[in-house]
């Protein structure tokens, strides 16, 4: 089945950024390429980002939340797993997030069918 990449970071910055793209690289196939769509965040794009020879970036549209499934998966998680919730401390978040990250990654068809958007596939 597939793979994910992923990581609990406490910030959202091209440093941060780095790591990610580093995680993501390593979880591509050898011989592989991943194309990885991102929004129009400043650290998405920074040119201060070393993006791995096995990444593409393809940036999508400012301002078309619609456009990007990620934020269809973001929204499950909370949802499911990370709402309604009182968090004890920082470990405790960290603990909550991974937890909610492992129990997604090991469903790869609700990812896809969360990922999917209707309109683009209408005939």
């Amino acid at each position: 089945m597939g793979k994910g990449a992923g990581l609990v970071l406490p910030f959202c910055n091209t440093a941060a950024m780095v790591l990610h793209l580093e995680e993501i690289s390593r979880a591509v196939a050898p011989g592989a390429h991943a194309v990885l769509l991102v929004d129009q965040a400043g650290w998405h794009l920074s040119a201060e980002l070393t993006v791995p020879d096995n990444i593409t970036l393809l940036p999508l549209p400012s301002k078309y939340p619609e456009l990007n499934p990620v934020e269809n998966i973001w929204q499950f998680m909370r949802e499911n797993w990370l709402s309604n919730r009182i968090f004890q401390s920082y470990e405790d978040i960290v603990d909550h997030c991974c937890h909610a990250w492992n129990k997604l990654i090991d469903q790869p068809w609700t990812i896809m069918s969360i990922g999917l958007r209707r309109w683009a596939h209408r005939s």
